[in-house]
């Protein structure tokens, strides 16, 4: 079982049923894609990418992985012996120290995944469809005078295009110096993971 980082709002799109895949950069990323596998920098390249045409296997999720969620949390009172946890994503406002979602063990987690399919692609390839299994909003974006570039805004009549609001939240994770090699713009290289919701493993299997 391995753990996967989920930010506050992901983990509400997980529970509501909204989110089935997420995105992530591939790091470091091809130097280019000849049709038949990819091509990366020798100074940066792992060892195991080396020529390497099935790239997905050497991936750290695979498909059939059994994955529980690290998410923003607190410890909690003892009750009947037991240890309680709390997670921001459920918007309760408790008087304790949260903690940030690495640091979150194994035992507090409320969230299992199950991992359907892995594959990897342009971040602007991403579809309409599957921006809405990101856990995206319907967005549009406009420019405006008083600002420096465009702004994108969640729609309120029904309209708008779910990709919008997939790259607002994109380039909300990614940090200002990096945005220009793993920012939507930049279009970088990024593993796609589809999975499904499943209940706490017992035994090593998981409750699909």
């Amino acid at each position: 079982m391995l753990p996967i980082l989920f930010n506050t709002g992901m983990v509400q799109a997980i529970l509501d049923g909204r989110k089935k895949e997420t995105r992530r950069a591939m790091k470091p990323q091809p130097l280019f894609y000849t049709g038949r596998k990819y091509i990366f920098d020798d100074k940066e390249v792992p060892k195991q990418w080396e020529d390497c045409s099935d790239i997905i296997g050497t991936y750290q999720y695979q498909p059939g992985d059994i994955l529980y969620v690290r998410e923003t949390w607190c410890r909690g009172s003892l009750d009947y012996q037991e240890e309680k946890y709390y997670y921001r994503a459920d918007g309760n406002n408790f008087h304790c120290r949260w903690h940030p979602s690495i640091h979150m063990p194994r035992a507090a987690a409320r969230i299992w995944l199950k991992v359907k399919d892995v594959r990897v692609e342009r971040l602007q390839d991403i579809t309409e469809k599957q921006a809405q299994m990101e856990g995206a909003v319907r967005c549009y974006e406009e420019k405006r005078p008083d600002e420096d570039g465009p702004v994108i805004y969640q729609s309120e009549d029904g309209g708008g295009y779910y990709t919008l609001g997939f790259k607002a939240v994109w380039d909300s994770t990614i940090k200002k110096p990096d945005r220009s090699k793993f920012g939507w713009d930049a279009n970088p290289w990024v593993w796609v993971i589809e999975f499904g919701r499943c209940g706490k493993p017992e035994g090593g299997e998981c409750k699909c």
